[in-house]
Parts: structure tokens; C-alpha cells; sequence
């Protein structure tokens, strides 16, 4: 089995075409006040510098899409011929003037001719199909326009504004999210319109990456035509957070051929998402020439649904009650002492003797053959190289890791706990046989394929056709990296088994990426992208654009600074009305803009607060948390 990009239809966008057998498209979104013709011309520009291969600019209205043509004209005037994107949300007259003028329109079918009000319906058949040939009345002038014009279109559904059409026949899902998709995909066909790319958006990486899946299924099945597929993780938030969401979501679909174009949505300035985005695609350059992998003849995974893995439980790894661990690793260090472990979520205090344990704190330190002399803190774990273990007096907390032939030898053993490291090569009978009659096994899996992440889910899934319930660390190894290259490619390669449900722990290894604590962070920060150990707040961050009524940057930064010890909570910030409540909805509040200078709060997805002046709005959204019993005093 190796690598295959699938193929789609090629979309003409302008002089820079899609999908084919072009390369993965770059692209992202002005922040700045259409109506600013000079600003976003410029931003543009600083964006196309950055690599950017299509900018996309909001047009909520007839004015904003009128302004369109001045900002085309005045980059096509500086020598720039970057294919620009309208973006459209509830405005159809918008969307046909600017089809006339840009290279491409986004419609959000959600919002294009749909409501959301969050009323559930009861449609019959018949009343049902009256609202598609609404719908279908509404959209054709618009494609009939694309057409005329040479212009491409993107269908873009967003998971936070199905209409409530969708959510009353489909409910808040995947499948409501593809066939949200599917209804203005085929008035397209049926007018004969093909020049269409679509995306699946949520802030949720399991939601969005079930629903690329569920639509590719469905455009097979349909006999649609293979359009390419534009991915994003929408509200990522900004700094690792977002780059870390993004990439599990966007690298989980890249890693099994999806996509043929990526948005990062960051909140922090347009360029800043570019470099991002560059870093994800170009590692499937040359991933085709990898060593190969045997074909999966049964999948026994439900890739549109998540469930974990079932395993039975070591100490405190595996089973059903137990969080995915976080291993790290200091075998690298000359030595190891108690101002090691300062960097891994472990403080110690001199004066009160005693280890304080942050919410970041790894669960196991791997020291190779290097020993450590000192009392550990009580909820940590050691593990040393197998001949190294056999020289501890005192074995408590303290576990060897063993290759395969050692463990199949039949040597001593911990009582508790025993890793045992394997690649796919060495998984067979042998090994799976012993492994059923010792429980007090974890595999620690390990790739050097350049598509690990797909070799690591082939040999689980040999671990699982041979009904074997010993649980599983994910381990990779990465050498000279940046350190957002590392945060990108280990949140791509584990993070796409975690959101399968395959994995109960993460051992990510690295030479010359960056700092341990870094290293640390990051494992906990997949694992909150992927949903399965939450240790902080999570934010549901916009990146901005052109409707933001209030500098998002700032107030995302105000509001962290007031909250992010509220471990567990998501917090929605968002610039607009466009898709706050449905995204929030996944949200326990959110901060949205209803107007120049004015906020709105919310609890869930029902307002509780309205017109709150910017300048008192995070005070109140705090006031709304004590209110709700879910404070907590911050500890000094």
C-alpha cells in the first residue's frame, strides 16, 4: 500500500488552477475592512509575499462587493494577479455581483438561502422538497452567473451554521454537514456547473475530519464528480493552540490523501497562517516513494464515529477509566536530577520539601540507562532500558522496556508494568500469543517509515484483527526540526490514531527540535486537540476578516489572561454573528460581536447578555462564568 493523493477534477481559479494534478494550494483571508481599498490591498500583497496562493475577502453586502473590483484593480495595477475569493454568508445579491468580478465566490449554504434560529421542524416530504426548490430558485442565478463569467465557486459548510432545516432532518452532524453540501452540489450538476471545490469546516478536528470522510463516501457513491476538497479547522485560536488544532484536523485528511487545498484559521494576522499551511503540504511532496505497507483488507474502524480502542488496564494505562499518557523522554541528558523535571510540569519546593504537579505534567519519564537517585514525585513513573531496570534495588514506580526478542525470551519481568517496544515487522503470532497471557504489558509502537502515521494504524489494526487488548503507546522519533515543525508533523502523525480512538498514550522523542517543555506541551496539546485529555481551557477563536466588529487578537489575549486557568472550559470568541452561535454551541460561553463596539454573551448557545460595551464585556463574560458555578480562584 503507498501513498495516493485522490484525484479530483481540476477547478480553474484564475491563472492558479486546482485539484488534478496540481500541487496542494495554499491560501488565506484579509482581516482589514473590505471597504478599506488600500488596506486590504496591502495586506493582500504582504499576504501573496508570504506565500498565499488565493486570498479571500469578505463581501457581506452590495457595497463590499462592489469594492471588490477596486481592490482587483488596484493589485492587478502593483503587479499582483493573486486569484481573489468572495466570501459569502446571507447575501445572494452580494454573491452575484461579485461572481462578476473575483475569481471565485464561497457560498455557506447554511446561511445562502437558509435561517438558523435553532427551531427544530417536523417537514414532511412534500414540504421538504418546497424548501430545496426555494433554495434551488435562489442559488441557480448564481451558477448560471459562475458560468457566464468563468468563475469558480467553493461550498463551503461550516458545522456551526447548518440551517435549522439541515439540524431538524439530520441533527448537528457529519452527514447533516455533508448533505447540507450535496443539496447546492446538485443544482450545480443539474445546471451542469462543475468548476465547484468544497469544504467541511468545524472547530471540532473529529467532527470535521468524520465529515470529509462521510462526503468523499458520499460523492462516490453518489456518482458526483470527485471535486477538490478545501480543508480547514475553523476557530482554531491563535500560537501553538491553533497550529496544533489545525494540524491534527488538516493533517489527519492530508495523511490519507485528502485535500487539495488548506486554510489555517489563526487569530493573529493572515500572514501569519501561510508558513503554517506551507509546512503541512510540502511534507507530501515526495511521500510517495515510502517503504511499502500491506493493504488493509478489513477496516475495523468506523472512520465517520468515534470509539476508543478497548484495552484492558496496566496500572493506570488502558481500560476504559484511564486518560491517554503522556510519556517523556530525558535519555538524552547527561543526567538527570530533580531540576529536570521542572520543564515536564513537576516544581519542586526546597522549603516545603515537596513536589507541586502542574495539570501538564507527564505521567512517565523514559531515562534510558540513565539513573535517577532521588525521590520522585508520587504520581510519576520511570522507565529505564531493560538492563538498566534489572540493576534497581528498588522497583517501585520504576519499569523496564524491553525489545521484542528480550520480552519473548522469557526473562524477569515487573510485576506491575512492562513495556515492550515494536515495529510492524516484528508483530506475529509469537508475540501476540504472549501477549494474551500477560496482562501487565503495554507496546510501545515504532515507525521509521516516511508514512508512519499509516504504517502505526496498519499495525494496530494487525493488533486488533488478532483480538488482542494490550494497550498501545504511540512513540515518534523526529530529528532537527523547528519547533513548529515539530508541533505540525507529531500533531498530524499522532494525533490522526487519537482521533480514530487508536492509542492510549503518547512518547513522542526528539534530537534538535526545541526544548523539553516544549516537547511536553505539545503531547498534552494533541491530546486536547483530539478531545481525549483536556488539562486547560480551550478557546473557539475566529481568525478575523473583514465583518470582525473588535480587534480579535487583543481580546482573545484579555480573555485567556482572565480564564486560562478554568481547566475543561471552552470559551467562544468570535467577530461576528456569521457562525458564533453554531460554533459556541460546542462552547459552555461565548464572546460575540453584534455591533460597533458592543458584545453580546452567551451561555451555550442561548444569549443571556446583550449590547455589553467592549470595554466591560470580559468583565461581565467573567461574572457570567461565576455566576453559572463554573469559577475557580486561581492559585497564586
Amino acid at each position: 500500500m503507498q501513498y495516493n493523493r485522490r484525484k479530483t477534477i481540476e477547478v480553474k481559479i484564475g491563472d492558479v488552477p486546482m485539484g488534478g494534478n496540481n500541487p496542494i494550494r495554499v491560501q488565506s483571508m484579509t482581516t482589514i475592512d473590505t471597504m478599506d481599498t488600500i488596506g486590504s490591498v496591502e495586506q493582500t500583497i504582504r499576504m501573496v509575499e508570504a506565500g498565499c496562493e488565493y486570498v479571500r475577502i469578505t463581501a457581506p453586502s452590495l457595497k463590499e462587493a462592489q469594492n471588490l473590483a477596486e481592490i482587483k484593480k488596484e493589485l492587478r495595477k502593483r503587479g499582483y494577479n493573486v486569484p481573489l475569493v468572495a466570501d459569502i454568508h446571507f447575501t445572494p445579491n452580494a454573491a452575484e455581483l461579485a461572481a462578476r468580478i473575483v475569481e471565485k465566490v464561497r457560498v455557506n449554504p447554511g446561511n445562502y438561502a437558509d435561517k438558523k434560529r435553532f427551531e427544530n421542524i417536523d417537514y414532511t416530504e412534500a414540504s421538504y422538497q418546497t424548501e430545496l426548490d426555494r433554495i434551488r430558485d435562489k442559488f441557480t442565478p448564481l451558477i448560471k452567473i459562475c458560468k457566464e463569467h468563468g468563475t469558480a465557486m467553493r461550498i463551503g459548510t461550516n458545522h456551526g451554521s447548518l440551517s435549522d432545516r439541515i439540524m431538524s432532518r439530520y441533527g448537528d452532524s457529519p452527514l447533516g454537514m455533508v448533505e447540507s453540501a450535496l443539496e447546492f452540489l446538485r443544482i450545480c450538476e443539474d445546471e451542469q456547473f462543475y468548476n465547484t471545490v468544497v469544504s467541511m469546516k468545524s472547530s471540532n478536528p473529529q467532527v470535521m475530519v468524520q465529515a470529509y470522510r462521510l462526503l468523499v463516501q458520499k460523492l462516490d457513491e453518489g456518482g458526483f464528480k470527485p471535486y477538490p476538497l478545501h480543508l480547514g479547522v475553523t476557530e482554531a485560536g491563535d500560537g501553538e493552540d491553533g497550529r496544533i488544532k489545525s494540524a491534527v484536523g488538516i493533517g489527519t485528511l492530508l495523511e490519507d490523501g485528502l485535500g487539495d487545498t488548506i486554510r489555517v484559521s489563526l487569530t493573529e494576522e493572515p500572514e501569519a497562517e501561510v508558513p503554517v499551511a506551507y509546512t503541512l503540504a510540502k511534507r507530501y511532496d515526495k511521500r510517495a516513494n515510502h517503504k511499502n505497507i500491506p493493504e488493509i483488507k478489513h477496516y475495523a474502524i468506523n472512520p465517520f464515529e468515534y470509539t476508543r480502542r478497548v484495552t484492558h488496564e496496566v496500572v493506570n494505562i488502558g481500560g476504559e477509566h484511564w486518560v491517554p499518557r503522556v510519556i517523556a523522554d530525558l535519555s538524552q541528558r547527561e543526567a538527570i536530577t530533580q531540576a529536570s523535571l521542572f520543564s515536564l510540569g513537576y516544581h519542586y519546593s526546597v522549603p516545603l520539601d515537596k513536589w507541586n504537579i502542574t495539570d501538564m505534567a507527564c505521567d512517565y519519564v523514559y531515562a534510558g540507562n540513565k539513573l535517577i537517585d532521588f525521590a520522585i514525585p508520587g504520581t510519576l513513573g520511570i522507565i529505564y532500558d531493560y538492563t538498566t531496570w534489572l540493576t534497581q534495588n528498588e522497583k517501585d514506580r520504576v519499569y523496564p522496556l524491553l525489545d521484542v526478542n528480550t520480552f519473548l525470551e522469557g526473562k524477569q519481568l515487573s510485576n506491575a508494568l512492562n513495556f515492550v517496544q515494536v515495529s510492524i515487522e516484528n508483530v506475529n503470532a509469537s508475540l501476540i500469543e504472549t501477549l494474551r497471557t500477560n496482562k501487565n504489558i503495554v507496546l510501545v509502537i515504532t515507525t521509521d517509515n516516511e508514512h508512519g502515521m499509516a504504517e502505526q494504524r496498519r499495525l494496530m489494526l494487525n493488533i486488533i484483527d488478532a483480538d488482542c487488548s494490550a494497550p498501545v503507546i504511540i512513540r515518534r522519533n523526529y530529528v532537527d526540526l523547528s519547533q513548529e515543525e515539530l508541533q505540525l508533523h507529531a500533531a498530524t502523525d499522532v494525533g490522526a490514531l487519537l482521533l480514530d480512538g487508536l492509542g492510549d498514550g503518547i512518547f513522542l522523542s526528539a534530537i534538535n527540535c526545541g526544548p523539553e517543555k516544549m516537547l511536553n506541551e505539545t503531547a498534552f496539546n494533541i491530546l486536547q486537540a483530539t478531545r481525549t485529555r483536556i488539562s486547560k481551557t480551550e478557546y473557539i477563536s475566529c481568525p478575523s476578516c473583514g465583518r470582525t466588529l473588535f480587534d480579535l487578537q487583543e481580546t482573545t489575549n484579555k480573555i485567556r489572561v482572565r480564564t486560562n486557568h478554568l481547566k475543561g472550559l471552552k470559551i467562544g470568541i468570535m467577530g461576528c454573528i456569521v457562525n458564533g452561535p453554531g460554533e459556541m454551541a460546542d462552547a459552555d460561553y461565548g464572546y460575540v460581536g453584534s455591533g460597533p463596539g458592543r458584545i453580546t454573551l452567551y451561555k451555550g448557545k442561548e444569549v443571556v447578555r446583550r449590547n455589553i460595551p467592549t470595554e466591560k464585556a470580559v468583565d461581565e463574560l467573567v461574572n457570567l462564568i461565576r455566576e453559572h458555578g463554573d469559577w475557580v480562584e486561581q492559585e497564586n
